[in-house]
């Protein structure tokens, strides 16, 4: 590795950090804590550690105390975890403060922890980026040693995507003008997703094609030496086809076989897990199956609505489904689940007493009926304390003496997380 190229990167990146335009985010650093951030790519996580950096600027600190090396620099490409020192050498060459530390994109470096672990023992504030959720996984967090905090940077909420629309929401949003606006822009975001590289753009939909390709190749076909993509692909279709449906394992494997495609169930399980570490899909369970059943029956939902949209016709219903999955699971990980056994709830968080249904309408009676009888069955035993009804635009209150449902239109859901 030629330790004259790093220095040309540093340089460079010291003139990107200084200089590029933002739109803040949610996200506060306390700058005597070190961080790896981890999310699906294109979530901002680069624009993330710009934002810190312009934080440090805004302090008083030069712009020659950052050290800031993007990993996926076709220069430095086949950086080893044996030549990770050379990023401090080529610093040391050049300036003599003692740098604040931007790591970007440093999973596909194997070994990288030690390398952070160093940093960290030798008191260096360190920021660290990667696509790949074992970068939170209990092994590396072991090598850490503590030494970081871990987080997780997803697609921006509906709030922060109206937000970088220039729309700033006032209290009275629902009697103003505005709500025309904030109605027709929770349907861009119900179909385009929430990765704000896309959000300008007018083929939304090659952007995204080109993501999952990155995704799938890249982090998933190389990084785990993938001989024949085929049966992936296909599982990720299947995947987005039956978005809304618990599936198992064992239902996975004969829908992708009878394509002619053999896998066994061992290969679905690997898959999946390579699509839950790159940030593409995540699952939750039921909250009435037994522990062994949790891990084989489970629903499956996509990081990002767009990518989801590339595999499904009539996307309606599922998209709607997807967006609420995702804001919830954003909220609540692994606490959130389904339920279902004689019933089937769409979403239950125990911990919350919290019901969410999902229903692009409920203007038919006989639909409206059969939401309602569904919670009316679990009521008695599960005693929420909350119980909402998600539609595409309609807006209600249903009340007996047992319960009370909210019937919300998206865009107003949306706005009870902020991100």
């Amino acid at each position: 590795m030629d330790i004259n190229v790093i220095k040309q990167i540093i340089l460079r990146q010291q003139e990107v950090v200084r200089d590029v335009k933002l739109l803040r985010r949610n996200f506060d650093f306390e700058e005597s804590m070190n961080y790896v951030l981890v999310g699906i790519r294109r979530a901002g996580k680069s624009y993330l550690l710009y934002q810190y950096v312009q934080q440090l600027l805004l302090g008083g600190h030069r712009v020659d105390e950052i050290l800031f090396i993007n990993f996926e620099d076709e220069r430095i490409s086949d950086i080893t975890k044996d030549e990770l020192h050379l990023v401090i050498d080529a610093y040391r060459e050049m300036f003599h403060h003692k740098p604040y530390v931007f790591l970007d994109e440093i999973q596909n470096v194997d070994g990288w922890e030690h390398f952070a672990r160093r940093l960290a023992d030798e008191k260096y504030h360190v920021m660290i980026t990667g696509s790949n959720a074992k970068m939170l996984s209990r092994e590396i967090a072991s090598t850490l040693g503590g030494r970081y905090m871990l987080k997780e940077v997803l697609p921006f909420a509906f709030a922060e995507y109206l937000k970088y629309k220039g729309i700033e929401m006032t209290e009275h949003w629902e009697e103003s003008p505005m709500r025309a606006d904030v109605v027709r822009m929770s349907q861009e975001y119900l179909y385009g997703g929430g990765l704000a590289e896309s959000f300008d753009l007018r083929n939304k939909q090659d952007w995204h094609q080109a993501l999952y390709e990155r995704i799938l190749l890249a982090d998933i076909v190389v990084r785990n030496k993938i001989r024949n993509d085929r049966s992936l692909r296909l599982l990720v279709r299947k995947l987005a086809e039956s978005v809304m449906q618990p599936s198992s394992i064992k239902r996975l494997q004969g829908v992708i076989q009878s394509d002619g495609t053999k896998i066994t169930r061992e290969t679905i399980n690997e898959y999946l897990d390579y699509l839950h570490a790159s940030y593409l899909t995540f699952s939750i369970q039921n909250y009435t199956d037994s522990l062994s059943e949790r891990n084989t029956i489970q629903k499956h939902y996509f990081y990002d609505n767009g990518i989801l949209n590339l595999f499904i016709l009539q996307p309606e219903t599922k998209l709607l489904e997807n967006i609420v999955a995702l804001t919830l699971y954003k909220k609540y990980g692994d606490r959130l689940m389904y339920y279902n056994k004689n019933v089937e709830l769409d979403f239950y968080v125990p911990s919350e007493g919290k019901i969410v249904q999902v229903s692009y309408s409920l203007a038919d009676i006989s639909t409206r009926q059969r939401e309602i009888a569904a919670i009316q069955k679990c009521v008695s035993f599960l005693r929420p304390k909350t119980i909402q009804i998600v539609t595409m635009n309609e807006e209600m209150q249903v009340k007996n003496e047992e319960m009370q449902i909210e019937v919300v239109p998206l865009c107003k859901w949306l706005l009870e997380f902020r991100g």
